[in-house]
This record gives C-alpha cells, structure tokens and sequence, in this order.
C-alpha cells in the first residue's frame, strides 16, 4: 500500500530508453566521441555553449544536445562543427576520396 502512494502517475520509459540505446549503439558511442572531442576543443580555446552556438548559426538548446552525446549528427552539421572549432572529425581518408 505505501509503496503504491510514490509510484508516478506516468510510466517509466527505462525499457524504451535501453531498447533505443541498444538499438542505436554505434552511432551513439560515435556522438558521444565528438562530443568529447567538442568540450575538450571548447575548453582549450575558452569557448562557451553560447560561443558556439553563435558561430554554428543555431540555438545554444541544440549545442547542448550535441554535447550530451546523444544527436545523431549530419555531415553537414560534423562540417560546421569542424569549421566553427577547427576541429578535425571526420577521418581525412574520407576528405581526400571527395577531393
């Protein structure tokens, strides 16, 4: 009975967090790797989300969500980031195909 009286009205979403986690695995530990390498970058240069968010050209909301190393980034987006940190990302064996 009491333990009933702290249950949340709503469900938890714990199953479909793991299943989504599980599911996108690889492409999350990806994000979570240039996440890292963003805040590593930021702090070296004395950068703010804020900062970046300014030379990116969107809301300092979406850098924060990059920057929990859960958003399934665009190239386009990796190329932004790239330039706006002087940041390499992508793998220069990459680059060099396109060119």
């Amino acid at each position: 009975m009491k333990l009933e009286q702290h249950q949340p009205e709503t469900p938890s979403k714990w199953r479909e967090k793991a299943e989504f986690r599980l599911a996108n695995k690889s492409w999350l530990r990806y994000s979570q790797h240039v996440a890292m390498m963003m805040l590593d970058k930021m702090e070296e240069i004395g950068l703010n989300q804020r900062g970046l968010a300014e030379r990116l050209g969107c809301t300092q909301q979406y850098v924060s969500k990059i920057l929990k190393g859960r958003e399934n980034l665009s190239i386009e987006t990796i190329c932004k980031i790239e330039d706006a940190l002087e940041l390499e990302l992508l793998p220069k064996a990459v680059e060099k195909e396109m060119v």
